[in-house]
């Protein structure tokens, strides 16, 4: 049943709060699920499942769908319009972000299908993205301009872009007309995939390391990189200089010139014994 339909015969109404906008298009729905490459033996874990139409769709799919939904007004709806028919669907209420997802599948393989709430996009990926056993896929409904974000090359790069690159390839699928969502959203909205590297595609330290440099380089993102790693890490600028040189890098580049193997350059150099 179309999502407004559902939550009119409810007496539901969605919260701007939540970033609730649902997705009614089947076509839509069936793209996204097509770009998940589901077998019948995966596990899947969708944020978000909301009224359900990608959920029932997901469980048609695969082995396992852990839907993970924060609105607790949903769960007569869920409950009747997923869980019965579906004995495959397991829902969850609760706030993905105080969920161990990995550990919930462990140690399942998995992908992860989401319509993401806007506001809360970059947390998610983080926290889906940094576990050791973490989703070999996801498929993400997100703001189109936080999709151009994840996808950017150097040049254009953001903490974002870096933090998601170094764990996957991502790539846009498509984007999505406001229409298409009810209530309609003020923004367009993208699919992105992003395929997960069984190990880095850069040899860095560790991951910690890595990411501490690249904080420190985005901290002040419109310094040049000698002002903003001096100060992110709290070290001279001749330390700074020296440091920069010593990975290859002129010291006068901003953040956002940087490639992946750029930040693992720097990020090694730092971790050397003499540091």
């Amino acid at each position: 049943m179309n999502p407004k339909a559902l939550l009119d015969e409810y007496e539901i109404i969605p919260k701007k709060s939540l970033g609730q906008n649902f997705l009614h298009d089947p076509n839509t729905l069936d793209k996204i699920v097509a770009s998940a490459e589901l077998s019948p033996d995966d596990t899947v874990v969708e944020v978000g499942p909301g009224t359900g139409t990608l959920t029932e769709r997901l469980a048609e799919h695969a082995k396992r769908v852990i839907a993970i939904e924060i609105d607790e007004r949903l769960k007569p709806i869920l409950d009747e319009e997923i869980i019965r028919p579906y004995p495959n669907v397991w829902v969850i209420y609760q706030d993905v972000l105080t969920v161990d997802v990995a550990k919930l599948v462990y140690p399942d393989s998995y992908v992860v299908v989401a319509n993401v709430p806007y506001y809360i996009t970059s947390a998610i990926l983080r926290h889906l993205l940094e576990p050791a056993h973490r989703p070999r896929r996801l498929v993400l409904t997100v703001q189109q301009e936080v999709a151009e974000r994840i996808v950017a090359k150097p040049g254009d790069l953001s903490m974002l872009a870096v933090s998601v690159q170094f764990y996957g390839q991502a790539r846009i699928i498509s984007r999505l007309n406001p229409a298409i969502f009810w209530p309609r959203p003020d923004v367009s909205s993208a699919v992105v995939r992003i395929d997960t590297y069984e190990t880095p595609l850069v040899d860095v330290p560790n991951a910690d390391a890595f990411f501490r440099m690249v904080h420190a380089g985005f901290g002040q993102k419109r310094k040049q990189l000698k002002n903003a790693v001096a100060s992110g890490l709290n070290i001279n600028g001749a330390a700074t200089t020296a440091l920069l040189e010593q990975a290859g890098i002129d010291p006068r580049r901003r953040a956002e010139t940087l490639t992946l193997q750029e930040w693992a350059a720097l990020s090694r150099a730092y971790a050397l014994p003499s540091r």
